[in-house]
């Protein structure tokens, strides 16, 4: 067994270098439809009734491939994020 060792600031470049490929070589994709705790957190919202209402009102697009699982688009999420953006004076 080979034991290589590293210094700490070593160590940390190689990681951060091995992160910043897998990120090129990967992108930054992002799953399409989120769960409703996912969607919850990019809404920065904490009630499930507040992102029923979004659905509900249409504001946000979603997909029930079974009963009782319901999934968000993350495209509509952010359109509705950005559309409802202040702009700074």
């Amino acid at each position: 067994m080979q034991v290589i060792c590293l210094q700490e600031d070593a160590f940390y470049a190689l990681v951060e270098e091995v992160v910043a490929r897998l990120k090129e070589k990967h992108g930054n994709e992002q799953e399409k439809w989120l769960s409703d705790e996912q969607a919850m957190q990019l809404l920065n919202i904490k009630s499930k009734t507040t992102l029923q209402k979004l659905r509900d009102e249409g504001k946000i697009r979603f997909s029930q491939p079974q009963k009782k699982i319901i999934l968000y688009d993350r495209h509509s999420i952010d359109a509705y994020l950005e559309k409802n953006a202040k702009n700074t004076f």
